[in-house]
């Protein structure tokens, strides 16, 4: 089978594909077996397994004519997955016997090989979730941990390797371009496609420093590669992706940022932009790799593009059909719409929180994330992460001591600052979730926003006293937050914070009343006031 034709070896595959269909074949129970066939696979639900075949076909970006190759990259499949789903991957199937009457777990005469997976409900993938409105916090939050892991323990590209660097990310950002553009038949989307095209290449020239600085300092790694909601399930509590690239190294080399900006794009067509906001803000607190902002819209346009060209090539098909047809060109001038989205800039600001522990900052700062597309910085997760500490360990550390001693806090701020420039440099708005109960800690930031020349707001986070000690004692029984604070805690700083004086703006928020729900289009309106007339602020 190794050496046949390519239109031989399908036939034999699809022969083979209609025995397997039979359940009495396999070595447990089955049931009807369910076929699913993809322009590179085909796939056997049997029971309570799942059987994938690669068929024998040569498309240029890929090549599994041979069964050498079909066994290899059966091999890479497991081996790739295995590291973000192992209960899923099961083994390598030697299929033997022939095509009418195959055997499986042959040990001589193989003809073909199957990747074995554990089978899950198909409605638990996230886009099913997504399409019936049922997709949570929870399942992002938890994706968010789950990818920022991953890329932290992935390979990483070695010097002399070309992945990563700015004429590899150009060549396939460019080559969408001149794929797409005889595709398109009208003016306003071939208008659309020439203003993305400009913006991405001037972005790239402008970036090619960023680019071979990220593959020096180890960001290109081996990726998932193809990481969209279609790609993640909910199987066991957990979120679970699957599926990765193993055919092509180069779409799997990968920055970190390509494969975040993938889920993002993703989740924004969908109308989903509070989760992607929220994944983001997910991922940066777990990873610290705030400097990838830089290059985020780019990797955006870039994923979205890809996108609208699948969907342009599926419009200009013949067995596409009138309504396939309609369908695909409508999903083209979506995707072309959302890159162009990408390339506006944001409307930037510096916000800082300000309050005792409990008042409800962290709370408020995430519903700034999720609303408004502003980028958080935690002061306790960075006070952690200088001393090597996940957000949520215990540091063991008393009340202005260990982790909290002066010289730490001012350790603390001063990174926070150091990040702070990072990501309003890369064009984002930003919120910093911190106490800033003395002075010199809120003029660093007053400063940095002047030098910006930022509006810059105080958000002041307030609450009875007998409510933020029923909040602290809450939080600590939980122990589900990075913040250390107890009633320890607050007692000292009801007696040290020094009150806010001719510093700046400053919006006060009594979080114990309704209207605090009403939090980021208060800020909104704050900021608003700091600008001159004719501009506003916001995603």
């Amino acid at each position: 089978m190794a050496q046949a034709s390519s239109a031989a070896a399908l036939a034999a595959q699809a022969k083979l594909v209609v025995a397997l269909q039979e359940g009495s074949r396999f070595p447990h129970p089955a049931g009807a077996v369910v076929h699913i066939e993809t322009h590179i696979s085909h796939v056997l639900l049997a029971g309570d397994y799942a059987y994938k075949f690669k068929k024998p076909v040569d498309l240029g970006f890929l090549d599994f004519t041979t069964l050498a190759a079909r066994r290899f990259y059966c091999e890479e499949e497991l081996r790739l997955n295995r590291r973000l789903a192992p209960k899923l991957y099961l083994e390598l199937v030697a299929i033997g016997g022939s095509c009418a009457a195959p055997v499986l777990g042959a040990a001589v005469g193989v003809i073909e090989y199957a990747v074995k997976m554990r089978r899950f409900p198909q409605e638990a993938l996230f886009d099913r979730l997504a399409s019936r409105s049922e997709l949570e916090c929870r399942h992002i939050d938890d994706l968010a941990g789950v990818i920022a892991g991953f890329h932290g323990a992935a390979a990483r590209a070695a010097a002399a390797d070309a992945y990563g660097s700015a004429a590899a990310v150009a060549q396939p950002m460019r080559q969408n371009f001149s794929q797409i553009k005889p595709l398109l038949a009208s003016a306003s989307e071939r208008g659309m496609l020439a203003a993305i095209e400009n913006w991405s290449l001037r972005r790239h020239a402008d970036l090619v420093p960023m680019f071979e600085m990220r593959r020096a300092q180890g960001f290109v790694r081996e990726c998932h590669g193809d990481l969209h909601l279609g790609n993640v399930a909910w199987v066991d509590g957990a979120a679970l992706p699957f599926d990765c690239i193993e055919f092509n190294a180069e779409l799997r080399w990968i920055d970190v940022m390509s494969e975040v900006a993938f889920l993002l794009m993703d989740l924004s067509m969908r109308g989903r932009d509070d989760l992607a906001n929220r994944f983001l803000d997910g991922y940066l607190e777990r990873s610290g790799d705030y400097a990838g902002l830089a290059l985020l819209d780019d990797y955006l346009v870039y994923r979205a593009m890809v996108r609208a060209k699948i969907a342009a090539i599926r419009a200009a098909q013949p067995a596409a059909g009138e309504e396939g047809r309609r369908l695909a060109q409508a999903d083209c001038a979506a995707h072309l719409a959302l890159a162009l989205r990408f390339t506006e800039p944001r409307r930037q600001a510096l916000v800082i929180m300000h309050g005792l522990s409990g008042s409800g900052k962290s709370w408020v700062a995430q519903r700034l994330v999720a609303e408004t597309g502003m980028m958080r910085l935690r002061s306790d997760v960075e006070r952690k992460r200088l001393q090597g500490l996940a957000a949520k360990a215990k540091s063991g550390s008393g009340v202005f001591a260990g982790l909290y001693r002066e010289e730490a806090t001012r350790a603390t701020y001063a990174e926070l600052a150091r990040l702070a420039r990072l990501v309003l440099a890369a064009g984002w708005p930003l919120v910093i979730d911190a106490a800033f109960l003395q002075r010199w800690q809120r003029e660093i930031f007053r400063t940095l926003a002047a030098e910006l020349a930022l509006p810059f707001l105080i958000v002041s986070c307030r609450a009875d006293t007998a409510l933020l000690r029923e909040r602290v004692r809450q939080r600590s029984a939980t122990g589900r937050d990075a913040s250390e604070a107890d009633e320890t805690v607050l007692e000292r700083q009801l007696t040290s914070a020094e009150p806010l004086e001719s510093e700046g703006q400053v919006l006060c928020l009594d979080t114990a009343e309704a209207a605090c729900g009403d939090a980021p289009a208060l800020v909104l309106a704050a900021l608003q006031s700091e600008r001159p007339s004719g501009t506003s602020f916001g995603t």
